[in-house]
């Protein structure tokens, strides 16, 4: 089936159903995503030391000319990323382009109780997961929207392995 856009705003009074082979795609090498191949999609990251680097963030209003129709805008404002850490990490990051910066939180657990929330600084673009201290063991989750000029929304929970509980966020 071809792709189909809609004017929006669409309402559904009984839900979204996704299903099928392609809501899943296996991460197994670096990785520059794009809204059309990954966002919306569960991403399984089955590389230890991959790099995935999410798409810039566009912002650009529609053309005049065609109004709320404009289907050629490349605004990717509201696509989201949800990563599953599927093969436990040992030098994983997800990157921004450098310009784009993360903000809101990341959740680091450990099996034995223990947790510690972890908010971005304001120059942050790469989340490292090692499966140790900054978590990336198998199981972990994260979900990433571009929410604004420059500004990716993070959050959900890593899970760790070993030692002490360290932020995932760095600048490149």
């Amino acid at each position: 089936m071809a792709k189909t856009t809609f004017a929006g705003p669409v309402y559904s009074k009984n839900g979204f159903i996704n299903t099928g082979p392609g809501n899943t795609i296996s991460l197994t090498a670096d990785t520059t995503l794009t809204v059309a191949a990954h966002a919306g999609r569960l991403l399984l990251t089955n590389d230890a030391d991959g790099k995935f680097t999410l798409p810039t963030i566009n912002v650009n209003s529609n053309s005049s000319v065609a109004g709320d129709t404009d289907y050629d805008n490349l605004n990717n404002i509201g696509a989201t990323f949800h990563f599953y850490v599927e093969t436990a990490a040992t030098d994983m990051d997800i990157l921004t382009d450098g310009t784009d910066r993360f903000v809101g939180a990341i959740l680091i657990a450990v099996d034995d109780g223990a947790k510690k929330a972890f908010f971005p600084g304001g120059s942050d673009d790469v989340i490292t997961m090692t499966g140790a201290e900054e978590g990336g063991i198998a199981g972990s989750v994260l979900s990433i929207t571009a929410i604004d000029d420059d500004a990716y929304l993070v959050h959900n929970s890593l899970l760790k392995g070993s030692g002490t509980i360290a932020t995932p966020f760095a600048t490149s």
